[in-house]
């Protein structure tokens, strides 16, 4: 199937050159590159004692998170389990979803629901410690205002989509990692044995006698949460582009945290009352490096913005979200813009600042929500590893080290719940709440669509169309079947053809919506049931596309005039002899539940949060691309149990009189 957009770009971001690697760096590496701005400050405000094993402990910790866990698990491993060329966590589970665990969406729901709340608390933290890079300059600057200018700013834009400024992201992030990587190395020339911390020791002394090690792990982990990123992106960049572009980055983000340590410790009892990332800049430097580091963090607040709301739109195809109202402000292929997400985002960034600001605060809300999505793309991992013949050893000795090295890290996370990790965490519940009564309210609908074999209706239907003397409701009738088994119908939508205001047409089109588990499937086919007169068409839409089901009606139909296979003239003699098409009318089914029909109260409750839930969405005919002023919408009862009572016969009133004038006719 055709889709009529523009082409949007001139070249692949695939492939591996140092355009593709420019691009990479500007969509990709928003996130973690920003993390050198608050993971050492962190570190120093966890209360341990300054000193030279501290330090080195804890930049050793830094440099075997970022090997093990981003560079070993995400991009030697996650990268290499795509989903026809898409990463991310809802991309994976689209990939296991078939699996006989059918309780395997819980853990994809968890994941995308924390990563969600992650993408709120980054441009809150990111944006603020940029900006606080101003106090070293004025200690009286309004940080707090700037950084509500700058988040207004990044999300007012959104909007107008980023194509024209996104271009740019790949050269600016270039020179930012590189700015990263000379000014720590230069740093590094004033302490050279801060090179130490390559060893594995170090970081094993340190946790082993810390008394706050909890704490140091859990400040460690920041250096870490743009990881899930490079798994998401995979689809935007590829896997060699993102794994020859991370050698790069890797080495610069190391080099600057090494060089942060180095000026700690030459700079010990001053450290913890200034942020070191700034500290390293020569005094000449850094008003420039406030400049790019705002900058960074609004690449990185974009990218997060950005990938939020290509999560959500996944999750909708997937049954996961309500159907949102979705545009496409650029002609850049996937750049989409939900408006309510973004305002709601928006507010919630907003609250955040006011309520911590300050960055030290907002530390400890931030990492707690992106460890369990970590956890939870540990977990689909081993499902896929085991669906694709690895050996059982290999699968369980990958998850037990990944699980075992995320538990320590959510453990050490869930130290810092008191002190704000409680605010990711409850937006995150309640984002999985919604995700969780939509799965299971969307089952328990789909469980109770009755369906018919629709082979049983052919004449009906046939006689319906030659039988003028049923007025005709419209040239050509459409409706989205929702029949899950090939060959069958719903039943009320024959009731809708057949027996509510039977419905005369000269062609029927029954649309079959298949929701397929590849990315970018956009496929159909289509079957003649009834010559001429009823016909079957089924559209195989991947998770990333958008259904649009009008415009994708049009495109078969033009196909089926073409090979005449159907024709569309209108029947009315004087329409026809100009040759003008017939109109097409679609009629939508919705069904209604009642919670009179069902004695479960567990299921009425989930129905009633259902019904909330749907509210954020927008209705069915524009959730399909349907065009409002042809559709006619049908409520009918969702009809589950009948209450199990007696019913009581209402009693005749029988007049006397009449009664014994009856008696005696009698």
């Amino acid at each position: 199937m055709r889709e009529e957009t523009e082409k949007s770009v001139a070249f692949n971001h695939h492939r591996v050159g140092f355009l593709g690697l420019l691009v990479t760096l500007g969509i990709v590496f928003g996130d973690i590159g920003t993390s050198p701005l608050y993971v050492m400050k962190a570190i120093l405000h966890t209360g341990e004692t300054i000193n030279e094993s501290t330090i080195l402990g804890a930049l050793s910790c830094i440099i075997w998170t970022l090997t093990l866990q981003t560079t070993i698990k995400y991009v030697c491993v996650a990268l290499r389990a795509d989903n026809n060329g898409e990463g991310g966590i809802l991309a994976l589970y689209a990939l296991l979803r078939r699996l006989k665990s059918k309780w395997i969406y819980i853990l994809a729901i968890i994941g995308a629901s924390t990563l969600l709340a992650d993408g709120i608390i980054t441009p809150a933290i990111t944006v603020t410690t940029a900006i606080e890079g101003l106090e070293s300059i004025s200690p009286e600057l309004p940080v707090i205002p700037i950084t509500l200018a700058i988040i207004t700013i990044i999300f007012f834009v959104q909007r107008f989509g980023t194509e024209s400024i996104g271009k740019s992201f790949g050269v600016f992030m270039l020179l930012w990692f590189l700015l990263l990587g000379v000014t720590g190395a230069v740093s590094i020339t004033s302490y050279p044995l801060i090179l130490k911390a390559f060893c594995p020791y170090y970081a094993i002394a340190l946790l082993a006698q810390s008394p706050e090690w909890f704490l140091i792990l859990g400040a460690v982990f920041l250096c870490t949460t743009g990881a899930e990123a490079l798994y998401s992106d995979l689809g935007h960049c590829g896997r060699k582009n993102i794994t020859i572009s991370w050698a790069f980055v890797k080495t610069m983000l190391i080099l600057n945290y090494l060089g942060q340590g180095a000026w700690v410790l030459n700079h010990i009892q001053t450290a913890s009352s200034v942020n070191p990332f700034f500290s390293i800049m020569p005094q000449s430097m850094l008003i420039f490096a406030i400049i790019m580091a705002t900058g960074a963090a609004i690449v990185a607040s974009q990218a997060l913005i950005s990938g939020t709301f290509s999560i959500l739109s996944e999750a909708m195809n997937l049954h996961f979200w309500p159907r949102m109202r979705i545009k496409h402000p650029t002609h850049v292929k996937g750049q989409l813009y939900i408006p309510m997400i973004n305002f709601a985002m928006y507010i919630g960034v907003v609250l955040i600042i006011l309520l911590f600001r300050d960055s030290s605060h907002m530390e400890a809300a931030y990492g707690l929500a992106i460890t369990i999505t970590m956890l939870m793309t540990t977990l689909l991992l081993g499902f896929y590893l085991h669906s694709k013949g690895v050996s059982r050893v290999l699968t369980i000795l990958f998850m037990g080290a990944y699980c075992t090295i995320e538990a320590i890290f959510l453990a050490a996370n869930l130290s810092k719940f008191l002190a704000g990790g409680w605010c990711t965490m409850l937006i995150g519940g309640i984002l999985f709440l919604m995700m969780y009564v939509w799965v299971r309210a969307m089952k328990i609908r789909r469980h109770y669509v009755s369906t018919k074999p629709l082979d049983n209706y052919y004449q009906i239907i046939s006689d319906i169309k030659a039988d003028e003397s049923i007025p005709k409701y419209a040239s050509n009738l459409v409706y989205v079947n929702h029949a899950n088994q090939e060959g069958t119908v719903d039943d009320k939508l024959l009731y809708s053809i057949i027996n509510k205001q039977p419905k005369r047409a000269d062609h029927y089109w029954l649309i079959n919506m298949e929701f397929a588990d590849t990315p970018d499937t956009l496929e159909y086919s289509c079957e003649t049931l009834v010559p001429d007169t009823l016909y079957s068409i089924t559209m195989h839409i991947g998770f990333r596309i958008e259904p649009r089901v009008s415009l994708y009606l049009r495109q078969v139909v033009e196909d089926l005039v073409a090979s005449r296979k159907v024709d569309l003239r209108s029947t009315y003699p004087s329409l026809r002899k100009n040759g003008i098409p017939g109109d097409f009318r679609f009629i939508i089914i919705h069904r209604v539940y009642y919670p009179e029909s069902s004695g479960n109260r567990q299921q009425n409750l989930l129905m009633t949060f259902y019904a909330l839930i749907s509210k954020i969405g927008i209705d069915e005919p524009k959730a399909l691309g349907l065009d409002t002023s042809m559709v006619v919408v049908e409520r009918v009862p969702l009809i589950i149990n009948q209450r199990n009572r007696s019913i009581r016969r209402i009693t005749q009133i029988v007049n006397k009189k009449e009664e014994q004038k009856e008696k005696g006719c009698l």
